[in-house]
């Protein structure tokens, strides 16, 4: 794969200079027309060390227009970062719809740099290189054009570059002793990122490799490449404006099989007393009180996600929750329509931006699961968004878990006889008016829709790493019993391993 990046390509300086001009106008031209069309794009340079990554990131800063796009480079992880899952700090980064973010080296510089030194093992390697595929994913199904760049050297040529750098006064700062360590490594490196790009090298996402010996030849591919990467999917873009923009029906809902018709499977007839409910939650309050005080000690953070009906309990049980604990190790996200900011990013990155921090807990009032539920339900996202989202939260979840975080997932469900009694209750009660709006009852007309959707979303996203809880909520007192019963189990269940 290598070997032909490595041939020698040079390109003469007065060819460079007679194009430069045209492409710089053509680059500024395409990020306007990119941010005219909300597109994010990510730009990922990468390669061998002297390969001139630094300079072709420098170049493009020059070229574009630098009010429009970032650039990111990271070190090694801040302690705010190390206390969250690995692709936290990425997702902080990820431009708006519109904006470029160019990155150096980006998500791969951890993977490659941990198998060359030994860190990990193939296995590992190869599932990161996996999760960074399925991010990659992720992206571009949201719309983003993500284009990787391979700046490739023989050994030979990274050998010439480097002395060249050491040589000039200017420039000899760059070498460092990483750099030479990195020489000798070359052959094992080459190999193991020889073997990351061909498993990250997808339809959508392609690794371009360019021969990087000659900075001319490096810097004109690489924008020549960019300049037409870009117009292709605006020019196709555009063909399909007609078909984006035309009032399509939207595609029916299917069937959900009686078999997993999960709801109507619940009882709603479970009740607890007060004065029982009364015992059993002092009792709760102080095993939860106490347990999260251990995971701190451990640096286990948790997530609480609460779903359900309107007037099901949720707030009512958080405030149970959030009473046992110390108030400076929890945060409650209430989830409301996003804003201009959080629409300019994909649907995940406002839920990616709150997670606990290392021994802390989030409660999510209402949460990801939006967009398999009301977004479905209301038209707001289109079919087949909306159907891909159960893979995305999975894999969303399945990193959460996989990197020590609690997550407890609780579907609160209560009959539609008892939420309209509820209703009735809070338009009645002067302190519990404001919780009522037209919307509770227009959404009380698509029950049916919203119960399909709810059983096609539990069955679909209840796993072995992140199962839901479904919670029989008609009785308030044996519904919160259940959910602080759950939450001071699972936490057992992880502090004792």
């Amino acid at each position: 794969m290598f070997e032909v990046a490595e041939l020698k390509v040079r390109l003469p300086r007065s060819d460079y200079e007679n194009e430069l001009p045209s492409i710089r106008s053509t680059l500024l031209d395409t990020q306007q027309k990119v941010e005219e069309a909300n597109i994010p794009v990510i730009l990922l340079i990468a390669g061998v060390d002297g390969a001139g990554k630094g300079d072709l990131i420098g170049c493009l800063n020059e070229w574009f227009d630098p009010r429009y796009m970032q650039t990111h480079a990271f070190a090694e992880p801040s302690q705010d970062e190390r206390e969250r899952p690995p692709h936290w700090r990425y997702w902080m980064t990820l431009p708006p719809r519109g904006r470029i973010a160019i990155y150096a080296v980006g998500w791969y510089g951890p993977a490659l740099a941990d198998r060359i030194h030994k860190r990990i093992g193939n296995a590992k390697f190869d599932k990161e290189l996996a999760q960074i595929a399925k991010l990659e994913k992720t992206l571009i199904d949201d719309g983003a054009i993500v284009l990787k760049y391979w700046l490739h050297l023989s050994k030979k040529q990274q050998e010439k570059n480097l002395e060249k750098l050491q040589d000039n006064p200017e420039t000899r700062w760059r070498v460092t002793a990483i750099d030479r360590k990195h020489l000798k490594l070359y052959d094992k490196f080459k190999v193991i990122a020889e073997s990351a790009i061909r498993r990250t090298s997808t339809a959508e996402a392609p690794w371009t490799l360019i021969n990087a010996y000659d900075p001319h030849h490096r810097r004109l591919t690489a924008a020549r490449h960019i300049i037409n990467t870009l117009t292709g999917r605006l020019e196709n873009d555009a063909s399909q404006l007609a078909l984006v923009n035309s009032n399509r029906p939207i595609v029916p809902e299917r069937d959900i099989p009686a078999k997993i018709h999960l709801l109507r499977s619940l009882r709603t007839d479970l009740r607890i007393h007060k004065s029982a409910y009364q015992k059993q939650s002092a009792q709760l309050f102080f095993r939860l009180s106490l347990a999260t005080r251990q995971a701190r000690q451990q640096q286990r953070s948790a997530i609480l996600l609460f779903e359900g009906w309107d007037a099901s309990g949720k707030g009512g049980v958080i405030r149970r929750v959030t009473g046992a604990l110390d108030a400076r190790i929890y945060r409650v996200i209430p989830i409301a329509a996003p804003t201009d900011e959080e629409k300019a990013h994909h649907y995940l990155w406002r839920f990616w931006r709150h997670l606990p921090r290392a021994g802390n807990v989030t409660i999510y009032d209402r949460s990801w699961y939006g967009r398999v539920l009301v977004e479905r339900v209301e038209n707001f996202a289109q079919p087949d968004a909306w159907a891909r989202a159960y893979s995305e939260i999975n894999d969303f979840e399945e990193e959460l878990t996989h990197n020590g975080i609690i997550l407890l997932k609780f579907w609160m469900h209560i009959d539609k006889d008892e939420q309209l009694r509820r209703f009735k209750e809070r338009e009645n009660t002067s302190y519990k008016r404001y919780k009522i709006t037209p919307d509770d009852y227009r959404n009380r007309d698509k029950w049916d829709q919203y119960e399909m959707a709810v059983d096609e979303m539990v069955s679909r996203t209840s796993t072995e790493y992140a199962p839901w809880h479904l919670i029989e909520a008609n009785d308030k007192y044996y519904g919160r019993i259940k959910v602080l019963k759950t939450i001071c189990d699972a936490y057992a269940r992880v502090l004792s391993q």
